[in-house]
């Protein structure tokens, strides 16, 4: 074994104990190809870390994105966004009212609850249509007469009107009506009314018959369709927040009347009116009800008191209107559970509820396209109210909503029919499916539509 040191500066050999061999400087670099070089060895181990591996950075290839299948966008509709279905209602971004508002606003629109009209009619009253008529009877272009005018022509010309002469244009006038949603019952007692305001009576000179029976049917069916007594819910909700009292409206109708879908589109309008609104979900018998209105709630940024299901609605209700006491809620609106109006235990949970609580309206929420079915539901509602009740004075239908009214066309008979039955005035109208398409009652487009 021969060591070299190749750092030998004095010329000396470097002898072996062991044996005779010896080397020269001048051969280092020869035996450097051969040996085993001591200072190059620990000049690697420096270079080189405790694992053995270079310490100096190597720069490693980076790995290749393995690529992800993106979905086929088949139209040009915005991206979706990840569904959140947590409890929690986002209300950070708008906490002063004021700012809610106007954000939802922004978003939905306004409420068309603030507009007057409801109903349009293009074309204009019978009683112009023969107006026009009579004014133009000499033209090759007159425009027909209108059938209000031509049910009355056989009588035109009497001084005085007779019974007689009237039951013939009155019986097809019942039948006008008839076609147009309103009730049998209530077409002829509207007939009856108007034969005897005009039974005897002198028609002035150039006084048309047609005319003075349309007026009075008219005024009979603008004093029908007129409330008994004024309901202002904007009034009544700052009157009851005077008293630090919540205002309640409980829901009630029959099954998949669009109850929970009008709640919610009036607690929108209420909301553009700075009025703080709470849900309460008593509604524990369908399933998936109170999904449906916490929904509601997280779109509309209004606060839900619920209890799940198979609970006491009546009780749900109470610790409702006590938890928007205590957080300074103005109204409570109360979504009902849907039943028929002669399911017995549910009409009686139902009136244990109102008696309960005693809410500030119970509004009866109805379809406008079923006629006169709405009518048998509304009036068997006020009279298992009545029969059921706890006190001896029952608390009965307050108010009336209407619902899918821009799907009847001019069949608007069924309101008219409603409000002669109950006497309770139709304060809301349904006609569409976002927030904003909530509408009052235009009485007099109604008796236009009717006439028409």
């Amino acid at each position: 074994f021969v060591v070299a040191n190749g750092n030998n500066n004095n010329g000396s050999n470097l002898k072996s104990n062991g044996g005779n061999v010896s080397v020269n400087d001048k051969d280092n670099d020869s035996l450097n190809n051969g040996a085993f070089d001591v200072n190059r060895l620990q000049k690697k181990v420096r270079n080189k870390g405790g694992n053995g591996k270079k310490t100096d950075s190597v720069v490693s290839k980076a790995e290749p994105k393995k690529l992800v299948k993106k979905n086929r966008v088949w139209d040009e509709k915005p991206k979706e966004t990840k569904l959140d279905f947590t409890d929690k209602v986002d209300v950070d971004r708008d906490a002063d009212l004021d700012r809610k508002v106007d954000y939802l606003a922004k978003e939905q629109g306004e409420s068309m609850m603030d507009k007057d009209e409801i109903l349009s009619s293009d074309s204009e009253d019978e009683e112009e249509d023969g107006d026009d008529a009579g004014k133009n009877s000499n033209k090759p272009d007159a425009k027909k007469k209108g059938w209000f005018s031509s049910m009355f022509q056989s009588i035109a010309g009497k001084a005085n009107l007779e019974k007689s002469d009237l039951e013939p244009a009155l019986k097809a006038l019942k039948d006008r009506l008839m076609t147009k949603n309103v009730a049998e019952e209530i077409a002829e007692k509207l007939c009856e009314s108007v034969a005897a305001s005009l039974e005897g009576k002198k028609l002035a000179s150039f006084t048309r018959i047609s005319s003075t029976v349309h007026t009075a049917m008219e005024e009979a069916l603008v004093r029908i369709l007129t409330p008994r007594r004024s309901i202002d819910i904007l009034r009544d909700v700052h009157a009851a927040k005077e008293q630090r009292k919540p205002y309640v409206v409980v829901f009630v109708g029959v099954n998949g009347v669009g109850k929970s879908t009008n709640l919610a589109k009036v607690a929108y309008w209420l909301q553009q009116h700075n009025v703080n609104v709470m849900m309460a979900a008593c509604d524990t018998f369908r399933s998936g009800a109170v999904e449906q209105l916490r929904t509601h709630a997280r779109r509309l940024q209004i606060p839900i008191f619920e209890k799940g299901y198979e609970k006491d609605p009546a009780i749900v209700a109470k610790e409702a209107i006590q938890e928007a006491s205590r957080n300074g809620s103005d109204v409570v609106l109360v979504d009902t559970a849907g039943r028929m109006q002669d399911n017995e235990p549910l009409m009686r949970a139902l009136s244990k509820l109102i008696y309960l609580n005693n809410p500030d309206l119970v509004l009866f929420v109805g379809e406008a396209l079923v006629g006169n079915d709405a009518v048998d539901q509304l009036s068997k509602f006020n009279q298992k109210l009545a029969d059921l009740a706890s006190s001896p004075t029952p608390r009965l239908i307050d108010g009336i909503l209407l619902t899918k009214f821009d799907t009847i066309d001019d069949k608007v008979g069924a309101a008219l029919s409603m409000v002669y039955i109950s006497g309770a005035p139709v304060m809301f109208v349904g006609c569409g499916q976002s927030y904003t398409d909530l509408k009052k009652l235009n009485v007099k487009s109604i008796v236009k539509t009717l006439l028409k």
